[in-house]
């Protein structure tokens, strides 16, 4: 088997070396003498039964200040790869669902992270509905009335889209605003409305998941006047431990994202309730984790994936 893994992502230029998961796990890799190989998800297609790639062979190098270097461009066979890593950004959209079917022809060929049927199926925010329990108090919905009953029981509501990602269209919001819910709705269709949760001004916690096991976890503290924790939003990242409530419930998810064929996934927590986000899609936070512990999960991934 040819030592190449494949990354399904967005372009290495829009990507920021000191935070980016997927430059840390293809570096790691690469430090292995794997080749990479890089393709955008517009460039993927079926040709005469045959999953096809439009993409480059890349390398890269944190020493340099252009951190990413083209070697060659040219079309590949996917099933000739070792690994495939679905890593492009979300949203959840008909690209993102299209590209997963293409990827079921050969994920018995090769292995692919996450399984592109599991991830399909697991709407982040939507799967989080089975675990409730664990959650404030929370409602998924294009229902204006519903909505407005859910405003009038919490008073202070966080509304978000269920297939957005990085903290985009997030609202505070403290009274019913009927014209941003529409506005909201008509973007998005559905939408997430969840009790706001004030502690979130000492930061959420970030859960690393690999193979079934909770392998680390960051706190990310918003910045002032702030309540959105993603880095890309401002957010300062924080060493942290987790508690015992948040080490339970981390478990059990774990243990079912395995049953469910997810290697790799991300959870976040909100003054130890569980907010409503899995990230499987596209888990990011692990460059962020070596930096402040000197832990390499890069490493552990890449071990329990060969295992």
């Amino acid at each position: 088997m040819s030592k190449i893994v494949a990354i399904q992502g967005n372009h290495p230029s829009t990507l920021n070396p000191i935070t980016d998961t997927t430059i840390f796990l293809a570096s790691e890799i690469q430090s292995k003498k794997y080749k990479i190989f890089y393709y955008d998800p517009k460039n993927l297609s079926i040709v005469k039964s045959q999953v096809i790639a439009d993409g480059f062979f890349i390398k890269f190098d944190y020493k340099k200040k252009n951190f990413f270097r083209v070697i060659k461009k040219q079309k590949l066979e996917l099933k000739n790869c070792k690994f495939i890593l679905i890593r492009q950004d979300p949203p959840f959209n008909i690209e993102y669902i299209s590209t997963t079917y293409i990827l079921d022809n050969i994920k018995d060929k090769v292995k692919i992270i996450n399984d592109p049927t599991s991830i399909r199926n697991i709407s982040e925010k939507l799967f989080s509905a089975k675990y409730q329990n664990f959650m404030p108090d929370t409602l998924f919905t294009q229902n204006i009335e519903e909505i407005k009953k859910f405003f009038k029981i919490n008073q202070k509501v966080i509304i978000k889209p269920i297939h957005s990602f990085g903290g985009n269209d997030i609202y505070l919001l403290s009274k019913f605003d009927l014209k941003l819910i529409k506005k909201l709705i008509k973007k998005h269709s559905y939408i997430m409305c969840q009790k706001f949760l004030p502690k979130i001004n000492k930061g959420d916690k970030r859960v690393f998941i690999i193979n079934g096991k909770i392998v680390g976890a960051i706190s990310r503290i918003p910045k002032k006047g702030s309540f959105l924790s993603n880095l890309s939003k401002g957010g300062k990242a924080i060493n942290i431990n987790l508690t015992s409530i948040e080490k339970k419930i981390s478990k059990k998810i774990a243990k079912d994202l395995k049953n469910k064929k997810i290697f790799f996934a991300g959870i976040d927590f909100i003054d130890q309730k569980l907010n409503g986000d899995i990230n499987v899609t596209s888990p990011t936070g692990l460059k962020t984790f070596y930096d402040l512990s000197k832990v390499n999960l890069a490493k552990t991934f890449w071990a329990e994936l060969k295992a």
